[in-house]
Formats: C-alpha cells, structure tokens, sequence
C-alpha cells in the first residue's frame, strides 16, 4: 500500500496536481506518523489493516468536517473536504453494501454458531478481521446485535 500511495504521489507531483499532491502528502504523513508509533511500540512498521483502518478515520474525520462546513454556510470548504474523501477513497477497499453486510454478518453468525447477544463480540472480532476497511462497524455493530437477538 505505501508503494501504491507514493508512487501515486509522485505521479501527480509531475502532473502538478496541487490538489491531489496535497492530500497524498497528507497520507503520506499520517503513515509515517503510525509507523513511528508502531515503533515506539517495538511492532516494527503498522501493517495494511491498520493503514486500511488509518485512512478509514482520516475519510470520517473528513466527512465531519464537511458535515460542520456546510452547517455553517461554507459550501466551498465542504467540497474540498469531499474531494479530499474521494482521493483517499481510491485506495481504500471497495465497501459493501447494506446488503453485502447483511449477508456477510449472517453467514459469520452462522459459521461461529452465535445464539445469542452474549457472542456479538465472537461475531464482531470475526467481522473485523475478514472486512477490514470495508463496512462501518459502527453500523454493522447494529445489525449483527438485531440479527442475533432474532
């Protein structure tokens, strides 16, 4: 992933594409900033999962914030936070949808024999580990407590 990221920076570097350069840098640098910490923790480099799931907060974070812009009559600084979403966006996974979800979290419930809210985090850990940076788990928290308290 981080040779995907830079030599997409690189290439939009020689197309002096300010706006995408701007926001590739700013991957670039939360990257870095993880696998410092990463570091620090004595894991070595953060791996993909963890730089899916770091550009899956900097595309919410980014989402807020055009949700503040425009709430507050700044339609031109919520359409560079958007265009900032959709940059970031390519080199995340694809998302499934409401349905790809229902299906994924009924065939996990399923597979572990979850009977009962008391194994939602059976079923979460295993959601997580196989989609990771595909679905919002926020939401796919919801849906797997309604399918197991059917």
């Amino acid at each position: 992933m981080r040779d995907t990221i830079t030599a997409a920076l690189k290439a939009a570097t020689l197309a002096q594409d300010k706006k995408r350069t701007g926001t590739l840098r700013l991957i670039m640098a939360a990257i870095k900033d993880r696998d410092i910490a990463a570091r620090t923790a004595g894991t070595g480099q953060a791996s993909d999962v963890e730089l899916i799931d770091l550009l899956a907060k900097m595309v919410k974070q980014r989402l807020e914030s055009a949700k503040i812009y425009e709430d507050n009559g700044r339609p031109e600084l919520a359409a560079q936070e958007r265009e900032e979403i959709a940059i970031i966006e390519e080199y995340l996974p694809k998302q499934l949808n409401e349905d790809e979800a229902k299906a994924a979290i009924a065939a996990i419930v399923t597979e572990t024999g979850a009977s009962g809210i008391r194994d939602m985090n059976k079923v979460m850990s295993e959601l997580k580990a196989r989609y990771a940076g595909q679905m919002d788990f926020s939401k796919a928290s919801a849906a797997v407590k309604a399918a197991l308290s059917n």
